[in-house]
C-alpha cells in the first residue's frame, strides 16, 4: 500500500485583511467599553469620519479613536479600557500586532443629553 502522507505537499495559503475589517474590530472593541459614546458618522463631500482611524506601518496597526465619555465615568479609566480592549480584540482576531492606540476624548455627555441619543 502506498503511503499518501508522503505524496501530499502541504501549502499554506495567505490571509489578507481588508483595513475595513480591522476598523470594524476596533469599533466593536470601543463600543464594548462602558461609558463611551463613539463619534457618529458625519458624511461630507470629501470623506466620511466616524471617529476611528486605522493605519498599518511596519507590520503594526496604529489606531486613533475619538470618543465622548458619559458623565460619571473616569476619563482616564475609560481611555485605558478602550486601549486594552482594542489591543486584545485586534491581536486575538487577526494576525496583526498593535503599535499605538491614541484616544481623544472630545467631551462629556451629561444625563440630560443621554435622552436625546
Amino acid at each position: 500500500m502506498a503511503d499518501f502522507k508522503n505524496n501530499v505537499s502541504e501549502k499554506k495559503g495567505k490571509v489578507i485583511y481588508n483595513i475595513g475589517i480591522v476598523k470594524g474590530i476596533v469599533r466593536l472593541a470601543v463600543e464594548d467599553v462602558p461609558g463611551v459614546a463613539i463619534q457618529s458618522k458625519k458624511r461630507t463631500v470629501k470623506k466620511s469620519t466616524d471617529g476611528i482611524k486605522v493605519d498599518c506601518a511596519n507590520g503594526l496597526i496604529n489606531v486613533a479613536v475619538t470618543v465622548d465619555v458619559y458623565y460619571g465615568y473616569g476619563i482616564s479609566d475609560v481611555a485605558y479600557d478602550i486601549q486594552r480592549n482594542i489591543k486584545h480584540s485586534v491581536e486575538s482576531m487577526s494576525k496583526y500586532k498593535i503599535g499605538t492606540i491614541d484616544v481623544k476624548v472630545n467631551g462629556v455627555i451629561f444625563s440630560d443629553e443621554n435622552a436625546a441619543i
